[in-house]
């Protein structure tokens, strides 16, 4: 008599990617590497070899015929996994800030938490200003997230249905209008501690520019008042969601 094996849930790991020819190979080598696992670069619209370098590497590549920004990027990736029934999908950037070695114990930590959304935090990388933001922000929306600009997150399927609906293509950063979202879906959040890098070429295209950090603290207080109207209780952890 067999033993039968245990089948592993399908993990998709998602990396949107924009003019980052510099690193994307190497950011796919390190996931593949990391994790039995599918990888996804979502090309943004790159003027560089960026989707040439990921296929070259071993992902697949979605590549987006408009600029759709970070966020749009993601959930790009996020539809494409909730459409071909993937049980959970990490999210990482392609810029060499996230570390893939940190995957695995990121996962079993997802699957122990019981949560529908995990995310990797370093307030170590933190500016003053940016810990000056986040704490106005945490007393706006009531979300008790230490770092809501980190891209490496793990989401569940049911975090996939609520990200890949139409109401979240309205947001531009995957940041405090997602969590929102999803605490308004009813949906757990954790948070972990991860290490990263600085970005290996470039630099942040949300913070480059004063203008730019004014029309981010100004376009997400809209956002968070906007969606400060009473919604479902946060759930502490996962509910069993039927099979695709």
């Amino acid at each position: 008599m067999s033993i039968p094996i245990p089948v592993q849930p399908r993990t998709l790991v998602v990396i949107p990617a924009r003019n980052e020819a510099a690193t994307v190979a190497s950011v796919v080598h390190a996931a593949r590497q990391a994790l039995p696992c599918d990888v996804l670069v979502v090309n943004d619209a790159s003027s560089d070899d960026t989707s040439a370098r990921a296929r070259t590497a071993g992902a697949r590549v979605l590549d987006l015929a408009l600029h759709l920004g970070a966020w749009g990027a993601v959930q790009a990736g996020l539809r494409y996994a909730h459409r071909r029934g993937y049980a959970r999908v990490a999210t990482m950037d392609a810029d060499g800030q996230h570390h893939a070695e940190a995957l695995p114990a990121l996962i079993a930590t997802f699957d122990c938490e019981g949560a529908h959304v995990l995310i990797g935090s370093c307030e170590q990388r933190l500016s003053l200003p940016k810990r000056i933001a986040w704490r106005y922000f945490r007393a706006l929306t009531g979300l008790k997230v230490r770092d809501f600009t980190s891209g490496m997150r793990v989401y569940d399927r049911e975090a996939l249905r609520v990200l890949s609906a139409p109401a979240a293509s309205l947001l531009d950063y995957q940041d405090i209008g997602v969590l929102m979202l999803l605490a308004h879906s009813g949906l757990a959040m954790r948070e972990v501690p991860i290490a990263m890098s600085p970005r290996q070429v470039g630099g942040s295209r949300v913070f480059s520019s004063w203008h730019m950090v004014a029309r981010y603290m100004l376009a997400t207080t809209l956002l968070c008042v906007a969606r400060l109207e009473p919604g479902p209780r946060l759930r502490h952890g996962r509910q069993p969601v039927p099979s695709a």
